[in-house]
């Protein structure tokens, strides 16, 4: 399998959302009759889109809109949210810095340390509303983080890394034991992220709930630039999603694969889906959303990191609500807008009842499907030309 990329040494090629396309099927549905409900053990949801732990992205606000529309959002409690009472003036300082002064104020707002009354205090400010309350962080405060969380009663908990793995090697670190950590836990546990085969296995052994895939895809991530480390998102997505299928026949268990990350447009949601994944996180769509805390400003996790930046602020704009995001109508027309309903109308034309069958929908390699026939809206840069 692969090629040789040099003498005695061979390379798999991988694939993202913008070399293949979805044929459509034998038989079409109407977009209304498609179900795309999802479950998480006892919770289920309207709409299989999550809204990633991004500061520019999730606030306790956005969250609770989220949570009214369908779906839910992650609160991230290492960010700016549980680091200060008052977050949008501390937001609004970095919003307003300069290009050049952007990572160093980021790196210098996130030194103040978390405060765990916050933890409870954001939990229930989400939670008093009626909604679904989820927060992320990072396996080192999984276990502290955790139990607080739970006692605050939040309903899903996410831990969450650039790169995690069962087994970690550190003379000075002790490693999170995802199995003694979901045994304690009491409710269901995300974990990611992840973009093979057999971590996304091993994962999955240890009684995790759902699964993250994805590593530097993201928008306002350079971990791929830092590091040079990242898989494409279809071939990751394809990988982990043949895990939870091969885990689901040994054991009968069903862990969910969350595509996390590289999705701008509803086709990207839609080949997501197509490549196997049971849910998508998204962030820098989002971000877009006149609910959204950035106000059009959106950074990664890592971007504030004190020695290795892995991210930068980028600026994408506020182009609506996040109800018209989601659910439209569309008043931009390079697929920005109206996710849902993109998602529903492709699985109506790939013939898929369920987000089950849109798993097995054929895919092709099709690196002209970005381009094919689409010079004036390049030219004029116009729809797919933007």
């Amino acid at each position: 399998m692969g090629v040789f990329v040099g003498k005695g040494r061979k390379a798999r090629r991988c694939y993202g959302f913008d070399e293949i396309a979805l044929v459509p099927g034998r038989v079409t549905i109407d977009p209304i009759e498609v179900d795309i409900r999802w479950r998480l053990k006892e919770l289920e949801f309207e709409i299989p889109i999550i809204a990633a732990a991004m500061d520019g992205v999730t606030d306790v606000r956005f969250a609770i809109e989220m949570g009214r529309l369908g779906g839910f959002a992650v609160l991230n409690l290492e960010g700016i949210q549980t680091r200060y009472e008052n977050p949008q003036s501390i937001i609004d300082e970095i919003i307003n810095a300069s290009s050049e002064e952007a990572t160093n104020i980021l790196q210098r707002m996130y030194r103040e340390p978390v405060k765990e009354d916050l933890i409870g205090k954001r939990i229930e400010e989400i939670k008093k509303e009626g909604v679904t309350a989820c927060v992320s962080c990072t396996p080192q405060n999984a276990v502290r983080f955790g139990h607080l969380a739970q006692e605050a009663g939040v309903d899903l908990f996410v831990v969450q890394g650039t790169v995690v793995t069962t087994r970690y090697i550190s003379s000075k670190f002790k490693g999170l034991d995802f199995t003694m950590f979901c045994k304690d836990i009491k409710i269901p546990v995300i974990v990611g992220n992840c973009v093979t085969y057999e971590v996304a296995l091993e994962l999955m052994e240890t009684g995790i709930t759902a699964l993250l895939v994805g590593v530097g895809p993201g928008t306002a991530c350079t971990t791929r630039g830092v590091l040079g480390i990242g898989v494409p998102q279809v071939t990751a997505t394809i990988d982990c999603a043949m895990a939870r299928d091969f885990y689901y026949k040994k054991t009968g268990r069903y862990v969910p694969i969350i595509t996390d990350g590289g999705m701008r447009v509803g086709g990207d949601i839609c080949k997501a889906f197509a490549s196997g994944a049971d849910c998508v996180m998204i962030g820098s769509a989002f971000a877009k959303a006149r609910e959204a805390p950035g106000k059009g400003y959106h950074w990664g996790m890592a971007t504030p990191h004190q020695y290795l930046p892995r991210g930068t602020r980028i600026h994408v704009g506020t182009t609506g609500t996040l109800e018209e995001i989601l659910y439209g109508p569309a008043h931009l027309d390079d697929g920005s807008q109206n996710l849902v309903g993109a998602l529903r109308v492709a699985m109506g034309m790939c013939g898929a009842k369920n987000i089950r069958e849109m798993q097995m929908t054929e895919l092709i390699i099709a690196p002209a499907i970005q381009t094919e026939g689409k010079i004036f809206q390049r030219t004029q840069r116009i729809g797919m030309g933007k």
